[in-house]
């Protein structure tokens, strides 16, 4: 059996080989903030997302996901696109397909490749979705730093980043740890329109808007809607201020070229098979049509003029509860703006 560190060369040779914009190893048991996490939980910044207090003991525990792991083999794919010029701002992983399809087939290439060609009988891919801390593991092993908005920074590719692991039997040496370079910038902790990021490295996924127009299932809460502003799925303002992403490159990833979507105001007549259609293949499905036309309702509030008036009174008649009340809450602010 050729010696650790010469398979661990051969396995960065075949992420490259795999479009991977980086790759590294870290131990099987990375270094995570355990009572930060535990505190998290228990205060409720998690919010409605309930598996991340059901599953933080696996989370805690990579052996609990995949018993006998010997190492996490951490990779990234620059996703990082120009935003398109349109009403409502979409967050930029999501401007164009799905990375999830991407990430996972590319990760069990790599375990194919673990398998047959290095020997481990046992891999487990991930990509976000698995009970795995990536950003921890990320970190650990050298792709950057998780900055004051909690997010990876990678030193030449700035923080426009998806991360997937793959979890090892394998035994190879991690990488060395990338120092903090955040310095006494506050950039992202400034930026955030809804005071999400509490304190340097402590975010409150409750307040985020990213939360709010993704995860949060129900009304959103009468505090945040002005502060959402025009964001209409999700939130990239901590991380478009970093100034590490001087060096960001556009990505070489097709699918994620920004889909054309229309304008807010027609798609508040959407019906569930319209929105189906338009959004096939993309993060934003998940969202069913009434969480969907939940956020256009609140952007039209906070942006909107009295040309949008009539669409949204039409869909302040929606039969969804969900899509009506906000439709009149947008109404009710477009007015009070234009009144006079």
């Amino acid at each position: 059996m050729p010696e650790s560190s010469t398979v661990k060369e051969r396995v960065l040779e075949e992420a490259r080989r795999l479009h991977f914009d980086a790759c590294g190893v870290a131990p099987a048991r990375p270094k995570v903030r355990d009572n930060y996490l535990r505190d998290w939980i228990a205060s409720g910044q998690h919010g409605d997302m309930e598996w991340m207090a059901r599953t933080l003991e696996k989370r805690l525990d990579p052996d609990m996901v995949l018993p006998g792991v010997r190492s996490i083999i951490v990779v990234a794919l620059n996703y990082h696109r120009d935003p398109a010029q349109r009403r409502g701002q979409i967050a930029r992983y999501a401007l164009g397909k799905d990375y999830h399809k991407l990430l996972n087939s590319r990760l069990k290439q790599l375990c194919r490749f673990l398998r047959e060609s290095c020997g481990a009988k046992i891999n487990k891919p991930t990509v976000d979705t698995a009970p795995v801390l990536e950003k921890p593991a990320g970190e650990a092993a050298g792709i950057g730093w998780q900055g004051k908005h909690t997010n990876l920074i990678h030193p030449q590719l700035g923080n426009w980043l998806f991360l997937g692991t793959v979890l090892t039997s394998l035994e190879l040496p991690p990488d060395k740890h990338v120092p903090d370079r955040c310095g006494s910038c506050t950039r992202c902790i400034d930026i955030c329109p809804t005071r999400a990021i509490t304190a340097p490295y402590r975010l409150d996924a409750s307040r985020c808007i990213s939360y709010l127009t993704i995860e949060h299932k129900g009304p959103i809460p009468l505090e945040f809607r002005r502060a959402i502003g025009d964001h209409l799925f999700g939130c990239d303002d901590c991380l478009a201020v970093c100034p590490w992403n001087r060096w960001a490159r556009q990505t070489r990833e097709l699918r994620f070229e920004p889909i054309a979507y229309p304008d807010l105001r027609e798609m508040l007549a959407w019906d569930d098979e319209a929105f189906h259609n338009a959004t096939a293949g993309t993060p934003i499905r998940r969202l069913k049509r009434p969480r969907w036309l939940r956020n256009v309702c609140v952007v039209l509030g906070n942006i909107g003029d009295s040309d949008d008036l009539p669409a949204l009174r039409a869909a302040a008649a929606d039969p969804h509860p969900l899509v009506a009340e906000h439709a009149q809450w947008a109404i009710e602010e477009i007015e009070r703006r234009t009144a006079g």
